[in-house]
């Protein structure tokens, strides 16, 4: 698996992407897995779910840069954790690839996704009125899959379940491109806060957003 994808975002922050070419049997031969780790794979019943549990897993390893073993949970809102290590983590995965964001200081959030026309079908569900009125989201599918992406990665860095993506977080104008930033407010329970999100769309059809705060 090779990583295709890696970027130092400052100096307390690094971002990774890797495509899965392995086997499910090659991820695990790259892991030392526990028993409740392993029960989490026997509960995914497809595949591909399988792949994206372990290959998240190998590239955090990669990413760390160790051979000893890591504990990564998830806590009871789904945000995955590093019991034994002080790192915020996010993780993500789409089709053929993984990514993970991984910070020392700051909460981190990422989200990459495959890009498909069909998303226009739900763009009511997650953008309002006025974030569809914006010429750059409207009925652009790379415009909508930013939008999809930024409002996920703030929903992952922030953590805790509640958020709701057309209600809480509002996407200010931007300006698209293939590799950009935008501004979005977020509704949070103790106040409104501004992030910034980066995001790019990568050579064979995949879109990346992240968010550092």
């Amino acid at each position: 698996m090779p990583v295709v994808f890696n970027k130092n975002i400052d100096e307390d922050t690094i971002l990774a992407v890797w495509k899965i070419e392995e086997t499910e049997e090659q991820l695990i031969s790259g892991l030392q897995l526990k028993q409740h780790e392993l029960d989490v794979i026997a509960s995914l019943n497809n595949g591909k779910r399988r792949l994206h549990w372990l290959s998240t897993r190998v590239l955090l390893r990669t990413m760390l840069n160790t051979s000893e073993y890591i504990d990564c949970r998830m806590d009871e809102h789904g945000k995955p954790y590093l019991p034994n290590l002080g790192y915020h983590i996010s993780l993500s995965h789409s089709y053929d690839y993984a990514s993970v964001i991984v910070g020392k200081k700051k909460k981190v959030g990422v989200d990459i996704e495959l890009i498909k026309h069909k998303i226009k079908s739900i763009k009511n569900k997650f953008l309002s009125d006025s974030e569809l009125a914006q010429k750059q989201i409207g009925d652009n599918t790379n415009g909508l899959y930013v939008c999809w992406c930024a409002k996920e990665a703030i929903y992952k860095w922030h953590g805790r379940k509640g958020l709701e993506f057309k209600r809480d977080i509002h996407i200010k104008p931007f300006k698209l491109k293939d590799e950009g930033g935008l501004n979005a407010l977020v509704d949070l329970p103790e106040g409104t806060q501004e992030l910034t999100v980066y995001y790019f769309k990568t050579n064979d059809g995949y879109m990346l957003g992240y968010v550092v705060a």
